[in-house]
């Protein structure tokens, strides 16, 4: 059973798309841009880049796209690219309470805040009060680096686990955003450890459901709906394997509405792993709110000595383009002829080489073959045409 959580709209003003969170909706793929924002990066050629990237990541899957706001001129950067875009835009702000006030005057979908290090209690009304008047979403974002002070203290002490402490800090902050009367909340708890991460995550969520009191309390008291990821996950092949295991635990116990896999490489990477995720989940625990599943799904061989095609080239240069396509599809990247047509013979499009040529087949059969330096062209007209 997948875990009852409040449906939240984010987005669905102005310019900006309506996505939809918890509520049984299909769970959602973050990723953050990787660099800081300014005005700069936003004029002419530069800002149609951006521009164009930001579109890129929406087609390859990317549901929210979140940005570091340290300050206020990267508020008014970040406004100025969320009405220049359709993607629903976060702002990711600590310790200032005015960054917050200024995000809320943009197009943008959703602001993430620790109330803990925001400031006072008034400061916190302030930005729930305009949030709440603006109809936009916050995400309470509790990380294990950031604990309050005294559950660090316990935790430092050997006297709390680090995943209570994280479930601890995230249940004080929604009791402050209750009590101002604020319900479009989402929460996060993130740890660098698997084991804390999907523990804290578990706390919460039975927690959360028993002071509910089921489905029939959720208009009085909602459950918030749960942002799941592994912080600090680590370079691609670690970070996708640690964020494998633990949201894969989650997603398989019904807990999880959006996700993100957080790595130190691309967020093309990001999405693509979350896309993998959530296709691979279902194999093993099918669970309401997984993703219908859509999209190319690529095979392609790990090459050895026997390769006479540069499959991991060829791969990483068309993976953003593929995993863009709109097209329930599998496409074969093989690296000879023992691999190639007759083990992929499944693929509605592959390419494979076979000595000093490539082999491009569909279902088995070849149907074109090229020079190594016609590949690229000739399987972009191939994919054209399926």
């Amino acid at each position: 059973m997948r875990r009852k959580s409040a449906a939240l709209q984010i987005g669905g003003f102005d310019q900006v798309e309506p996505v939809y969170v918890g509520g049984g909706h299909p769970v959602v793929i973050q990723t953050m841009w990787k660099d800081r924002l300014g005005f700069a990066d936003l004029e002419g050629k530069a800002g149609e880049a951006v521009a164009a990237r930001i579109g890129r990541l929406k087609k390859m899957g990317c549901g929210l796209l979140r940005f570091a706001v340290p300050d206020t001129e990267a508020a008014e950067a970040l406004g100025k690219l969320a009405a220049m875009v359709s993607l629903p835009l976060v702002a990711d702000i600590h310790f200032d309470y005015r960054i917050a006030l200024r995000c809320l005057d943009f197009p943008i979908a959703k602001i993430r805040i620790n109330p803990g290090n925001i400031g006072s209690a008034g400061k916190v009304e302030a930005v729930l009060s305009k949030a709440k008047a603006k109809g936009r979403p916050i995400r309470i974002g509790v990380n294990a680096g950031s604990l309050p002070p005294d559950l660090r203290r316990l935790v430092d002490q050997g006297k709390m686990e680090s995943a209570r402490a994280l479930a601890e800090a995230a249940e004080r902050e929604l009791v402050i955003f209750r009590q101002f009367g604020f319900s479009a909340v989402l929460v996060s708890m993130k740890a660098s450890g698997i084991a804390d991460t999907i523990k804290a995550n578990r706390i919460l969520a039975e927690r959360e459901e028993a002071a509910a009191g089921g489905s029939s309390g959720l208009a009085e008291n909602p459950v918030p709906p749960l942002h799941i990821g592994v912080t600090e996950a680590g370079p691609l092949i670690a970070g996708v394997t640690r964020s494998a295991l633990a949201l894969g635990a989650l997603l398989a116990g019904g807990i999880g509405d959006t996700i993100r896999v957080s790595l130190s490489d691309t967020m093309e990477n990001e999405v693509i792993a979350g896309r993998e995720i959530l296709r691979a989940v279902p194999e093993i625990a099918p669970f309401p709110g997984a993703p219908p599943v859509r999209g190319v799904r690529i095979v392609s061989c790990p090459r050895c000595g026997r390769h006479s095609f540069d499959t991991h080239g060829f791969t990483e240069r068309w993976l953003p383009r593929l995993y863009s396509l709109d097209r329930d599809i599998a496409v074969a990247v093989m690296g000879c002829a023992v691999n190639g047509p007759g083990e992929a013979r499944h693929a509605d499009l592959g390419i494979t080489g076979a000595g000093d040529r490539v082999l491009i087949f569909r279902y088995g059969k070849v149907i074109r073959t090229v020079g190594p330096e016609e590949a690229d062209k000739a399987f972009a007209e191939e994919l054209e045409g399926l």
